[in-house]
């Protein structure tokens, strides 16, 4: 294991004693220490941060962190990038799950979920905003899906973004049954 890949450990485990907040807690901290809000963090900001949660880090070390997410080389970490890679790996029984509740909501089978295929699935005619008239049933649904999809929203959410949210949520469930359990309760599987 290198030094970057022990130092994410470390984080992680951190994060994880912490309990369900742990790693959203470190994302809002994270966040904090980003003055200029481009959702970046240069190396200095980053060794800094770690200090204050009590992980030390050399220049070098923070450098190298830096540069395991940095994907366009601007030399900054992009947060979202680094947050996703601190969550922990999910098993194969959560993998399953989750793409069992994906293959559930795409109904027409092209590996992207869109309103279409929710409308087949679900009805949002009770939201109280439909029943109200201020919105649509449309709209629900779209509004429901975009919980799902990247940060882009647009209007379709693939696997691989279905995955990505659910890593979010595995974060905080501690044994893959209560996992199960929830997504199976969740999805009606």
């Amino acid at each position: 294991m290198d030094t970057v890949d022990a130092t994410v450990e470390q984080l992680r485990a951190q994060c994880l004693s912490r309990g369900a907040s742990g790693i959203q807690g470190l994302a809002r901290f994270f966040r904090r220490l980003d003055r200029d809000g481009n959702r970046r963090l240069d190396a200095g900001e980053l060794r800094r941060g770690l200090a204050e949660l009590g992980l030390a880090l050399g220049e070098a070390e923070a450098e190298a962190v830096c540069r395991r997410w940095d994907r366009d080389g601007s030399g900054t970490l992009d947060l979202e990038e680094f947050l996703r890679a601190l969550r922990p790996p999910m098993s194969q029984a959560r993998e399953a799950v989750i793409a069992a509740a994906f293959a559930k909501l795409d109904r027409s089978g092209d590996g992207v979920v869109t309103v279409d295929d929710l409308r087949g699935v679900y009805s949002g005619r009770a939201h109280p905003k439909v029943r109200s008239g201020e919105w649509t049933e449309d709209e629900v649904l779209r509004r429901f899906l975009d919980n799902f999809d990247s940060s882009e929203k647009d209007g379709q959410v693939t696997l691989a973004e279905f995955q990505d949210y659910y890593r979010g949520v595995s974060a905080s469930v501690d044994t893959d049954e209560e996992f199960v359990a929830m997504v199976t309760s969740a999805w009606r599987l």
